[in-house]
């Protein structure tokens, strides 16, 4: 019996596959790292890498010990001794924050701003644009509380996904205000499902103790029911006179910029280092769950990894989600690139000059080369195939003359050029 890739997780596959879609194009991966890398390296970010895996008392500190990733979906890495267990980032913020505290990064300029990319895992239902292994692109900026600094992330956010082509994509951005804000708006929600406590899901009677903010994100219809009977009031009424401010501020940053967004009162982050700033960008082409990624300030979240206190604010998006609303909006990815020249011999001997000449070649350009003997037909085809511009046959007269004619398969233009120059000649021509 084949063996086959584990349940929740994607290939991603070379161009011209059978079957392939965006989110499971190596291409569409590539295309969309390299434009976000693009967008935040011209802003200042630099790329951060962490381990795949960390101490699971990080996950469970920097994601929340209450959260249902922690709770349900996250996977443990088995281990030999009597070490307190790994875990497998199911996110990528806490691993940024725990790197920035472990390295000293506080001595870098701040705002420090940084960007991962990479696979996490979640132990989660399989469904259409949720993998139990997907990918997100994280941007995390360290060490400023100012509102320019939120503004400018959200705006950075917004940036990559237009600059990959999507339009229908709205910013849902809300407010969750300052510690002491957050506990009155706890004690209503306590004051008001108290009564009603039994009517509440078994995990949101849980929360009710705990961190009743994050009743409002319960997956619960019943929940969901209830909560719009009882009228709810948003933690935006709940903000103080700071928070409220701020939060003015962010919003006539992003007017003055042209980045269009809705109020979203309904936007929450239960855990108890998250601050001010939340939002989330979404894009009804992905499905019910039509969120794409989302981001939030976090100035209590280095503290509570046990380091000194460091503000902070980020985003992340799934790059899977964000390859299905380009599907779904028709974003055409820029044709691959093919070679800049192939090099095929017309007979046997000389096929291991023609690999010398495509070999030197690379130092300059992607060069190619046909593996066995070839007949001219077949070989222009088979640099068509490929998508090559340049095409060499080389047989014994090149071989005997020191120089090769290159036909050029978009214009028809056909050159001689002497193989000492040849480099040279590409080094000019890729330029074009």
């Amino acid at each position: 019996m084949a063996i086959n890739r584990p349940k929740g997780t994607e290939d991603h596959l070379p161009a011209g596959s059978p079957k392939l879609t965006l989110d499971v194009s190596a291409q569409a991966h590539a295309h969309l790292v390299n434009t976000a890398r693009t967008v935040l390296e011209r802003a200042g970010a630099q790329r951060i890498d962490t381990p795949l895996f960390e101490e699971a008392d990080l996950v469970k500190r920097g994601v929340g010990g209450s959260t249902d990733i922690v709770r349900k979906e996250m996977f443990t890495v088995y281990y030999f001794g009597d070490h307190g267990g790994y875990i497998l980032r199911p996110e990528g913020t806490a691993g940024i924050v725990r790197a920035y505290l472990q390295n000293g990064l506080k001595q870098l300029p701040a705002p420090l701003k940084l960007w991962l990319h990479g696979p996490m895992f979640r132990a989660e239902r399989q469904q259409r644009g949720r993998l139990r292994q997907f990918h997100q692109v994280d941007y995390e900026v360290l060490g400023s509380t100012d509102a320019l600094v939120d503004a400018e992330a959200i705006a950075l956010m917004v940036e990559v996904v237009k600059t990959l082509g999507l339009k229908q994509v709205r910013v849902k951005l809300g407010s969750i205000g300052d510690p002491q804000d957050r506990e009155a708006y706890n004690q209503y929600l306590r004051d008001l499902f108290s009564p009603v406590r039994e009517r509440l899901s078994g995990d949101s009677q849980d929360r009710l103790e705990r961190n009743p903010m994050r009743i409002l994100d319960s997956k619960s219809e019943g929940d969901q029911h209830l909560i719009a009977e009882l009228s709810v009031k948003p933690m935006l009424a709940f903000l103080g006179e700071e928070a409220r401010a701020h939060f003015e501020q962010v919003q006539k940053y992003l007017s003055d910029w042209n980045v269009e967004f809705d109020i979203d009162p309904s936007i929450v982050r239960g855990l108890d280092y998250y601050r001010r700033t939340a939002w989330e960008l979404h894009h009804e082409g992905v499905g019910a769950k039509s969120a794409l990624g989302g981001g939030g300030r976090y100035d209590g979240l280095a503290e509570q990894l046990g380091g000194a206190a460091v503000p902070g604010i980020g985003w992340a998006f799934g790059v899977e989600r964000l390859l299905l609303a380009m599907e779904a909006e028709g974003v055409e990815l820029p044709a691959p690139e093919g070679p800049l020249l192939y090099v095929a011999a017309l007979d046997e001997e000389n096929v291991p000059y023609a690999a010398s000449l495509a070999m030197s070649a690379r130092s300059v350009a992607r060069a190619e080369f046909a593996y066995r003997a070839m007949k001219p037909a077949s070989a222009f085809r088979d640099a068509e195939r490929r998508g090559a511009r340049l095409v060499a046959l080389i047989g014994s007269n090149e071989v005997a003359q020191g120089g090769i004619t290159l036909k050029n398969l978009v214009s028809g233009e056909q050159t001689l050029v002497e193989t000492s120059d040849l480099v040279a000649f590409l080094a000019e021509h890729g330029k074009e």
